[in-house]
């Protein structure tokens, strides 16, 4: 490439470069589908093979684990190989393990598929945003990473509604296929579609002792301590609900059925699809990363103090708060775009995989902590009581009460 194509994903208006970023996003849709597609079907899962809410708990967050236990690695590998690279490797686990976990027929096998699947999807966040980071102006990173959020959180959309009705059509089995078969067009897209980005040349010649040495370079980075703490609350409140404990809440506390309770999920996904393109150019909006992440952390923690507190919902106020909690939750665009700015160039990839550690963390630990504090409740026929969920609801505030009080140290970069 010469000089001036440098960028032409991106900045080149082009049918290639619509399409490029059109399949680096539905990469991410199939991530988000993964990782929040338990929260509709518990209770089917829990009818149909017997799990319990500990088995929920441990399949849906195991995910969580995988996925941020290798992103240390991973960031050494993408700054090393490239983008490219590890997500055509990790398109071809993806396609694997969602076969297996359409095929499952205990909570064993599914656990292993889950795991598999926290490996396949652990690149593609942060592989398409290693991708812009490389490819173009730093100014238009926030809004590319809110773009890639954003049309990413479709996933999340798929996995309310649309999978409840197909459940109820073709069963949960069939549309896991589909969703294997589609990641596999995917790969086929990246391999033709995305030409590899140049690495610095400070990560290109790197060994994996430097690469690792890297990892720790960034952690010394000021503020960034403080900051991995806010991406370990900024998204477990979201996934929490949305991604596990909102379908058994809204099963066991109201009396909704499959389609119902998919219904309303949807409902969250979907005001978080448009909260993360509006929250990618908050900055703007704010005069700052800062304000723009204190202001999303404080509405998400007030939220859920108010679903703590009060506990069941009339219809109104339930709709209210599901299409709020999706909005004001999805903050995260600026919290990676206030991380992208404090850190050096040959260090991208590795400080933006080292913060989705957090972002990963927080789901697991949210899930796993709701799944614990649940089953110290007794069930009735596998139904928990109201008090179950209004303690994690509680126990989740003050989580996002914790990471916003630590978060407001963070210096603002200079822009």
């Amino acid at each position: 490439m010469t000089e001036t194509t440098s960028r032409p994903s991106v900045d080149g208006r082009t049918t290639v470069a619509v399409g490029l970023v059109a399949t680096l996003g539905a990469s991410y849709v199939v991530s988000q589908f993964l990782r929040n597609s338990i929260g509709v079907l518990a209770p089917t899962l829990t009818t149909e093979i017997g799990l319990t809410a500990r088995d929920l708990a441990l399949i849906s967050s195991l995910f969580f684990f995988v996925f941020l236990a290798v992103q240390i690695p991973l960031g050494v590998v993408i700054d090393r190989f490239g983008p490219k690279r590890c997500m055509l490797a990790c398109a071809v686990l993806v396609v694997g393990s969602t076969l297996q976990f359409a095929v499952a027929t205990d909570a064993a096998e599914m656990l292993a598929a889950r795991a598999l699947m926290g490996l396949g999807t652990s690149c593609f966040l942060m592989g398409p945003l290693t991708y812009y980071a490389r490819t173009v102006a730093p100014e238009r990173f926030a809004a590319l990473a809110g773009l890639q959020l954003g049309v990413g959180t479709l996933g999340s959309l798929l996995a309310t509604a649309p999978l409840a009705v197909a459940t109820a059509l073709v069963g949960w089995r069939a549309a896991f296929v589909a969703i294997a078969l589609a990641m596999a067009v995917i790969g086929v897209l990246i391999a033709l579609l995305l030409r590899e980005p140049p690495a610095p040349p400070e990560a290109r010649h790197e060994t994996v002792a430097e690469g690792l040495r890297g990892v720790a370079a960034v952690w010394r980075q000021p503020d960034i301590p403080r900051l991995f703490v806010m991406h370990l609350t900024a998204y477990g409140g979201y996934v929490m609900i949305v991604g596990l404990w909102g379908g058994p809440y809204l099963t066991h506390v109201y009396g909704y059925d499959l389609t119902e309770r998919g219904t309303l999920l949807f409902i969250p996904a979907l005001t978080q699809a448009i909260g993360m393109i509006a929250w990618g150019a908050a900055d703007r909006v704010f005069g700052g990363y800062r304000a723009a992440t204190l202001a999303g952390a404080g509405s998400t923690a007030a939220l859920l103090l108010i679903l703590g507190v009060l506990g069941a919902l009339p219809a109104w106020g339930l709709w209210a708060w599901l299409g709020a909690f999706g909005f004001c939750s999805a903050f995260l665009p600026a919290v990676i775009a206030h991380g992208r700015a404090l850190f050096p160039p040959h260090l991208i990839g590795r400080g933006m995989t080292l913060m989705n550690m957090g972002t990963m963390g927080g789901g697991f630990l949210s899930q796993l902590m709701g799944g614990i504090l649940i089953d110290r409740f007794d069930s009735v026929g596998g139904t928990y009581p109201l008090a179950a969920y209004q303690t994690v609801f509680l126990a989740q505030f003050v989580f996002c009460l914790a990471g916003l009080l630590v978060y407001r140290a963070v210096r603002e970069p200079l822009r």
